[in-house]
């Protein structure tokens, strides 16, 4: 696909053409790919810091459960809806550079932050750029390649949200012991480490939104009523299909509810259970996030493509319901008896995560029309910011008082992310089965349902 600067002005273009190769789409997929590793690298950033912010700022594990999760989940209930009809609608480029934007104000304003209610607000701008980002990437993603090769073109930019949160760990980790060396360089005066690693982290963030200028609007592929089309026709659509969706949305919701109470709590059980410090596992914990993001992202596209060609009803989410039970054990991983045990059964359930967030991607984008993916999307992200950021942190938190307080949070941990995970893989088992034929076959749904 040819690059040029996009006007902000381009409208949504739809075509009765093919869609292009996986390989003439490789450049814009690779910038927003990049885009998405920034996006999510300042939205996992400050787990690395959290206890020290929470020390620094006198904070409870009460409220830093609702900074880390509430902050994530209140901007995406509210936002996330509007911004899929947005990216069925708009110039999903022009998006994208805005939340970019958006999630590197958060990164410098979480720097400055001096209470909790500023770091509140600093980190629900992070979560309102990267997931509105997201949204915007899928769509872009699923309109850049042919259906059949949608799930290895979707792990490109999956593969950017791995490492992006491996990043969150591993460089915001590593710049937080620059800046605390007895010798760290003094860039942002007399600022604590893990401020000056955020100011640092917005400058890289701010450069790495310049190449999406460079990106064109591909056009639409796939429509069924179209992107101009009213909402109530939209809303038909959608309700048409809800025997399929619901069933998904329950399945990848509460995967998402056991990823985001690892990702935010992982670092405070290794300092409380295991007696580690941030600059001993920030470079383990990346590690593992990264290689387990990757290799999940390949293995997630490999086996949505694998499951469309079995020619089974549903056969795209048979790698899902796999992961699925896969992530049942792995959630475990707070009981392990050492920190190397517990960042290996850790990193299984971000593979398996990882596996079943992008083969939900592909049925979404396989087995909806176009005009519905974003919305679809958008309304999968609100659900999941809600329970999974907003009552999963909190919920782990409360789930350890009567075990004995702060100091059986794993316990806690253990139990919400087990049971939960059971959950997921009756989701998936049931989405499977009431998939639809095709992006536009309303009688496939009839016939999933009986």
């Amino acid at each position: 696909m040819t690059a040029h600067i996009a006007s902000f002005a381009d409208s949504p273009t739809v075509t009765a053409a093919p869609a292009p190769s996986i390989g003439r789409s490789m450049v814009p997929l690779l910038i927003i790919a990049i885009a998405i590793c920034s996006g999510f690298t300042m939205m996992l950033s400050f787990g690395i810091a959290a206890e020290t912010a929470k020390r620094e700022l006198g904070l409870s594990d009460t409220a830093l459960g609702i900074i880390q999760g509430v902050s994530a989940a209140v901007p995406l209930v509210l936002f996330s809806i509007p911004i899929g009809i947005l990216v069925d609608r708009t110039n999903r480029m022009r998006l994208m550079v805005l939340f970019s934007l958006i999630w590197t104000i958060g990164t410098f304003w979480t720097a400055f932050a001096t209470d909790s209610w500023t770091l509140f607000a600093a980190r629900m701008l992070t979560g309102i750029g990267t997931t509105g980002a997201l949204t915007a990437a899928l769509s872009l993603s699923a309109d850049l390649c042919l259906p059949e090769q949608r799930g290895r073109a979707m792990l490109i930019p999956t593969l950017g949200k791995s490492f992006g949160q491996a990043a969150g760990f591993a460089l915001a980790g590593w710049l937080i012991g620059v800046f605390a060396a007895a010798n760290a360089p003094q860039w942002f005066g007399e600022m604590v480490p893990w401020r000056s690693a955020h100011i640092m982290l917005g400058v890289i963030s701010a450069a790495l939104t310049l190449p999406l200028l460079f990106v064109r609007e591909p056009a639409r592929h796939e429509v069924e009523a179209g992107p101009e089309a009213p909402l109530r026709v939209v809303a038909a659509e959608l309700w048409s299909r809800r025997a399929f969706l619901i069933p998904l949305f329950v399945g990848q919701v509460t995967v998402v509810m056991a990823d985001a109470a690892g990702g935010i709590w992982a670092a405070p059980v290794l300092e409380r259970n295991y007696g580690l410090k941030p600059e001993d596992f920030a470079g383990l914990l990346g590690g593992v996030m990264l290689f387990t993001g990757i290799f999940g992202s390949i293995l997630g596209g490999i086996v949505a493509d694998w499951g469309q060609k079995t020619g089974r009803q549903g056969g795209l989410l048979i790698g899902a319901i796999i992961a699925a039970l896969v992530g049942v054990p792995a959630a475990l991983y707070p009981l392990m008896p050492d920190s190397m045990t517990y960042l290996a059964m850790l990193g299984l359930l971000v593979l398996a995560g990882t596996v079943t967030g992008l083969v939900t991607s592909v049925a979404l984008t396989v087995y909806l029309p176009n005009e519905l993916r974003g919305l679809s999307i958008g309304a999968f992200i609100a659900i999941a910011g809600l329970i999974g950021f907003g009552v999963t942190p909190p919920l782990v938190a409360a789930v350890s008082e009567p075990l004995g307080g702060e100091k059986f949070l794993g316990t806690a941990l253990a139990i919400v992310g087990a049971a939960v995970s059971v959950i997921s893989v009756l989701g998936f088992a049931l989405a499977m089965k009431r998939a639809p034929v095709t992006p536009t076959c309303q009688t496939g749904l009839d016939i999933a349902v009986r």
